[in-house]
């Protein structure tokens, strides 16, 4: 290689650092055109109509994510987000106290069940989601936001 061309190329390396350097927060939209789609069952244990009941959605999430770029020039790892919301798919969402858990953990299958301090509804759903990916993703992302959408009809989140 020319010895010119090589010192072009660390130049263009120097300022894509720099850039980098100065890009401040930015945005990262996971789901937002095509959700993260999951199957999970649940029931409102104090509900009077019929969520009460167990049964399942094909629920749909997006993520949105603000941060500083990583030294690897993203915002934040897709796998590591979708590897939090892939722990509910095809799991069974209770509130702590509900009977289902002690009859779930006397069948042998506690590990099919994720048991939430409130109800399991779209909102809570994303309200915890959120605290989870708090957890797992870097110190420089400064919010995230999850949307839920059990249905069609309904959605909750940012």
């Amino acid at each position: 290689m020319p010895q010119g061309t090589l010192k072009q190329t660390r130049q263009s390396a120097d300022e894509a650092a720099d850039s980098l350097a100065r890009a401040g927060e930015r945005v990262l939209h996971i789901g937002r055109d095509r959700p993260i789609r999951i199957s999970a069952g649940h029931r409102l244990l104090h509900h009077d109509g019929k969520c009460s009941r167990p049964h399942g959605h094909n629920y749909e999430i997006a993520v949105r994510v603000v941060g500083e770029l990583t030294d690897e020039g993203w915002v934040v790892d897709k796998g590591v987000v979708t590897d939090v919301i892939d722990e509910w798919d095809h799991r069974f969402l209770v509130e702590d106290g509900d009977p289902l858990v002690d009859a779930f953990e006397l069948s042998g299958d506690a590990d099919g069940m994720v048991v939430l301090d409130a109800p399991p509804t779209a909102e809570v759903m994303a309200v915890v989601l959120e605290a989870k990916l708090e957890t797992a993703l870097p110190d420089t992302v400064s919010d995230i936001s999850v949307e839920v959408s059990e249905t069609a009809e309904l959605c909750a989140g940012f």
